[in-house]
């Protein structure tokens, strides 16, 4: 069995019977139907914030001049002035973004660099709006994707799944780099987006989807 396959053993209403270790047979692969109620759920969250995102997205920097560092910053990424964290979320389109392969770290110059925020999306053709499944911050966009990360854990349980069942995964990733040099202020941010669009594979929000792509070893 492969790691990514061991990875979907957490099911949607299932998983390890509470008391101890599983002494049962192996959890059954994901179903087709399974997969596409989780993704129905989440889309019916996120397609009117998608919506909403798109009518709210003001043109030029979406956090106006509170990126860059002068007398009025407080060297957390915090102007006066500035917008909280809240309302900047509030007017932020995932879509505004360019959307880069998943390998894009491989690439022999980094399309981006310095501090950012990260989407990680999906594109089901049956669906109307796009699916964010992770939202991230860093200080080095360049280098934040290489090694090991959590969601590339759950990624590649996703899109295994997916496979199994001959259901096409269109994964993606884009960056945002107009964001707070500070690291306060940037997770602010990134805290606020999270609470905002609810992304299935980030640990705040795991449990309200029930996502069934575990990152733990079984």
């Amino acid at each position: 069995m492969s790691v990514a396959r061991g990875r979907q053993q957490e099911l949607f209403q299932g998983g390890a019977p509470p008391g101890g270790d599983s002494v049962g047979p192996t959890a059954p692969p994901l179903l087709r139907e399974q997969l596409l109620e989780w993704q129905r759920r989440l889309a019916e969250f996120q397609g009117p914030l998608f919506e909403g995102s798109a009518s709210e997205h003001q043109q030029g920097s979406l956090f106006g001049s509170g990126t860059s560092g002068d007398s009025s910053d407080d060297g957390n990424g915090n102007r006066n002035g500035v917008e909280d964290p809240q309302e900047r979320a509030a007017r932020f389109d995932p879509l505004a973004f360019e959307a880069q392969n998943l390998q894009f770290w491989r690439w022999p110059e980094p399309p981006q660099l310095g501090p950012a925020l990260y989407l990680v999306m999906d594109r089901p053709a049956r669906l109307a709006a796009p699916l964010l499944l992770y939202v991230g911050e860093t200080g080095q966009a360049d280098r934040r994707w290489k090694g090991e990360h959590d969601c590339k854990g759950y990624l590649a349980a996703y899109a295994e799944a997916m496979g199994h069942v001959g259901l096409e995964c269109r994964c993606s990733i884009r960056f945002c780099c107009d964001v707070p040099a500070g690291v306060r202020a940037r997770r602010a941010l990134e805290q606020a987006l999270i609470r905002r669009w609810q992304p299935p594979f980030n640990k705040e929000t795991r449990q309200r989807w029930s996502t069934p792509f575990t990152n733990d070893p079984v």
